[in-house]
């Protein structure tokens, strides 16, 4: 992005930006679809030697991707890595210990279209997550969607959003309004 009027920024450089103004050292995180675990990595950066993170995603493919990366740069002490719905994240954390959040909705990259988040369990993991929370946590959204997947649970969240209780939460969305063909949608939800 530097100086390249070619690059674009990119919802992911936002949500990236937000987290690394937000994780200290020590804090305890869940990356909701680890994907890849690219954001599971960043987060374990974030959180140091005294955080901890857990990444959950329903595919074995994406949980060696992101277990393999994790060994790669020597975080993998600092990470649980668990083959399971992100809908089920309430039986691995606390309420109110949890500094971030982050999702990532769609499919995994470079893996199977076929394979992707869906409505039902995609809320059911928002409503899971934002009682983890800690006071002034916050959760992070990139909603990616097109082609024959997506619109269904684009518009199902959308829908959602502004249901979260405004007395404890707020929901700031963040749409490209000049990209053409499906921008995905970055959103922050904060508590407190």
């Amino acid at each position: 992005m530097k100086n390249d009027p070619r690059k674009h920024f990119s919802a992911l450089d936002i949500i990236h930006r937000v987290l690394n103004e937000h994780i200290k050292p020590g804090d305890i995180c869940i990356d909701a679809t680890a994907g890849r675990g690219k954001d599971t990595l960043f987060l374990a950066g974030l959180v140091g030697e005294s955080g901890r993170v857990t990444a959950f995603d329903i595919q074995e493919e994406a949980v060696e991707s992101t277990r393999a990366l994790l060994r790669e740069n020597g975080m993998e002490n600092r990470v649980r890595v668990v083959l399971e719905s992100h809908a089920n994240m309430a039986d691995y954390a606390e309420p109110g210990t949890v500094s971030a959040i982050t999702f990532n909705f769609g499919w995994l990259p470079g893996g199977d279209h076929n394979v992707f988040t869906r409505p039902g369990s995609s809320i059911a993991a928002i409503k899971a997550g934002l009682p983890l929370l800690r006071d002034e946590g916050i959760m992070t959204l990139i909603i990616y969607y097109g082609r024959e997947t997506g619109f269904a649970e684009r518009d199902a969240l959308l829908d959602f959003l502004p249901t979260i209780d405004s007395d404890i939460y707020t929901v700031v969305e963040m749409p490209f309004v000049n990209r053409v063909n499906c921008p995905p949608i970055p959103i922050v939800i904060l508590k407190g």
